[in-house]
């Protein structure tokens, strides 16, 4: 997590910023904000990130603290995105992650409430 946060540092994704939370390396916080192109522009969005102690061979628990109408969020935060469940790799990162949540705010995926 550490190097994780390290090459975050040194090299951060566009409209994403994120880190540990005090000296709890296993909890972590996240912003984004949407691209000026998109219906939540000018919104910023706070995200609560948990690490399990087999991260990275499972995903991480990512949920919404900013409230937000979406098809795919739901009203306590979750975040219901392949990546995050099925279709975890231990080859992402967590900034991946939260840029893939960063495109599925414009681009919602209707089978997957």
């Amino acid at each position: 997590m550490m190097k994780e946060y390290k090459d975050n540092m040194r090299d951060p994704p566009m409209n994403v910023s994120l880190g540990p939370i005090g000296s709890n390396i296993s909890h972590w916080e996240g912003v984004i904000q949407p691209y000026s192109e998109s219906v939540y522009s000018g919104g910023i969005f706070f995200l609560d990130i948990k690490f399990p102690s087999d991260y990275p061979f499972k995903p991480p628990k990512i949920t919404f603290k900013t409230k937000i109408y979406h098809p795919n969020i739901s009203r306590n935060g979750g975040i219901s995105l392949d990546i995050l469940s099925s279709c975890w790799s231990p080859a992402l990162t967590v900034s991946r992650c939260l840029l893939s949540i960063l495109a599925l705010l414009d681009d919602p995926n209707p089978d997957d409430p």
